[in-house]
């Protein structure tokens, strides 16, 4: 069993930045790759960004050069830096842990208005 706790969203104006953790505890030795998902309102949910255990990263062509997304492994722990943040980026976001099984974490609410 894996367990995934995200934290970090909040109400922020266009052009801001946040950054979103993923803490992940339980049977992490069984995780291959980690990433962040959103789903906005009436939308489908979407990739945002992968990381996988030897570092390699992909991220969406919709957030590219503006996300990123790391890892700190001493903390198991996830993140995504969000800059020059858009109101389309406004969305649920949710980290995902995949392995033997197919964890998710119960989502982060970001919000960018003005």
């Amino acid at each position: 069993q894996v367990q995934l706790v995200e934290s970090g969203g909040g109400l922020v104006q266009p052009g801001g930045s946040l950054r979103l953790s993923c803490a992940a505890s339980g049977s992490i030795f069984s995780i291959g790759v980690m990433g962040w998902y959103r789903q906005a309102p009436g939308k489908q949910r979407e990739l945002v960004a992968h990381i996988n255990n030897s570092g390699s990263t992909n991220v969406a062509d919709a957030v590219k050069g503006r996300f990123t997304i790391s890892r700190d492994n001493a903390k198991n722990t996830v993140y995504l830096q969000m800059n020059s943040l858009k109101p389309e980026d406004t969305a649920v976001y949710y980290c995902r842990a995949l392995g033997p099984h197919d964890y998710w974490g119960q989502g982060t609410q970001v919000t960018v208005s003005s």
